[in-house]
């Protein structure tokens, strides 16, 4: 079981999550107006941080939809994989696989707002484009994506899932003590690990190591 932290723009957050037992440290770049969005060169900096933890894959998320622009980033600063967040539509994926072939994992996003996924019936289209995984996400009632602290229904997850022939992240609202709310998901033979953001940020709003150790502990436990 995976653990993504999401939204680092330290290096001593890098290095926290990666001494709590996290195995992914999402970065974000080309996302307009969110708090964690980084510069070119600050995505660069955290992406070799988490190379010289010896644990942390990096993830480029963004809401970006050139994929040219974006194979560039990625072999540039040497992200892991890319999270394509937002409504990035099939062919999106496809020319950026065509981009990367065999090298970088792309993982699409699919929002749930009241129970419905509007990327649903674009599942097939974007497994044959290219598509690694999912990541499953709530989306709130107006609209925001993205580190909304919403929360996903068990069966809503599972419901989606079994549309897939890909392995999924859940994320949405997830926090040490929500575990058990989970447990066809977790059971889901697609079901690959969790993405957290808001859960594990301290009082000062970094994310914070603690509070981590604490989430991988409860969401790994077996």
């Amino acid at each position: 079981m995976l653990v993504k932290v999401c939204g680092a723009t330290t290096a001593e957050e890098v290095r926290a999550v990666a001494g709590a037992g996290a195995d992914l440290v999402g970065l974000w770049h080309g996302v307009p107006g969110g708090h964690a969005d980084l510069s070119a060169g600050r995505l660069a900096a955290l992406a070799a941080e988490a190379r010289t933890t010896g644990r942390l894959r990096s993830v480029l998320v963004t809401f970006g939809s050139d994929p040219s622009a974006l194979a560039r980033t990625a072999t540039a600063v040497g992200t892991d994989w890319i999270q394509l967040h937002g409504y990035q539509p099939p062919a999106v994926v496809r020319a950026l696989r065509a981009e990367l072939p065999g090298r970088t994992r792309v993982v699409k996003v699919l929002h749930v707002r009241d129970g419905a996924c509007p990327e649903a019936g674009l599942i097939g289209a974007y497994e044959r484009a290219g598509t690694d995984l999912f990541l499953l996400d709530a989306v709130t009632t107006d609209g925001r994506v993205g580190s909304t602290g919403h929360t996903l229904d068990d069966r809503t997850v599972t419901a989606l899932a079994d549309r897939t022939t890909r392995s999924f992240l859940l994320a949405g609202g997830l926090r040490h003590a929500n575990r058990d709310r989970f447990g066809a998901t977790l059971a889901h033979p697609g079901f690959l690990g969790i993405d957290v953001d808001s859960a594990v940020r301290g009082d000062a709003g970094l994310l914070d190591g603690a509070r981590t150790a604490d989430l991988v502990h409860a969401w790994k436990a077996s």
